[in-house]
């Protein structure tokens, strides 16, 4: 007999969100949207937007593509429609502006669909997306202030990517996809560069969705980088 799910109390979860930052709240909306029927949706959003302005029109609604989106994301990051700076004081320092709010919670819908996808669709597809979204956060800790504006000193830790949820099925259309030496490699280049808290945890996973030529390469590398930390 499938559990029952826990009863939601609806006042707890509003002060709950009360208190999230405002790149959570943009993802549980998100999340919200998906979920909601279109009659439902149509009664929320002519509350507070003009319908006529974001209807479907008569257009045939089309498949959403992965890869499609991600790559117009990129393109949209990289030409700075998310850049959005404002004067930092010892006020505001703390704060985002909300072309960084939005941008984080892009990336992390972005990141989540990849995750979705890689346990249905063409793993090349998805390989793709991950590694357009992967080379983002690159961009940023290579401190190119264009994607995105940081009141303080920034990077991608700032975006609070779910790695533990991110990286197991990225693992999966990594080894469907890259040769052994690619997949040891990639790997353990993004591990230490965004996860390196999370290695010992991450590794055994890649190892197990490894093939076995994969498994003999990471295992490799792996203890290489171990030897000469210690060196």
């Amino acid at each position: 007999m499938a559990r029952q799910p826990i009863e939601i109390d609806r006042d707890k979860v509003r002060a709950a969100i009360r208190k999230l930052g405002n790149e959570y709240i943009f993802c549980m909306l998100d999340d919200a949207i998906d979920l909601l029927s279109a009659s439902k949706l149509h009664k929320v959003v002519k509350k507070y937007l003009d319908v006529k302005q974001v209807g479907a029109g008569s257009e045939k609604a089309t498949k959403s593509d992965l890869l499609a989106d991600v790559k117009a994301f990129e393109k949209n990051s990289l030409a700075g429609e998310y850049y959005e700076s404002f004067n930092v004081n010892s006020k505001n320092y703390m704060e985002q502006s909300k072309g960084t709010t939005a941008w984080i919670a892009e990336c992390c819908r972005l990141l989540n669909r990849c995750a979705a996808q890689a346990r249905k669709a063409d793993p090349s597809e998805t390989c793709q997306a991950f590694d357009i979204i992967f080379g983002l956060l690159n961009h940023i800790d290579d401190c190119r202030d264009d994607v995105i504006f940081f009141a303080d000193e920034g990077g991608s830790w700032q975006v609070g990517v779910d790695w533990d949820k991110v990286l197991p099925p990225w693992f999966k259309v990594l080894s469907a996809t890259a040769a052994p030496e690619v997949y040891a490699g990639r790997i353990t280049v993004l591990l230490e560069t965004h996860y390196n808290y999370g290695r010992d945890k991450m590794l055994p996973v890649a190892l197990r969705t490894a093939t076995p030529d994969q498994r003999k390469a990471l295992a490799g590398v792996a203890s290489k980088r171990a030897s000469g930390n210690k060196a």
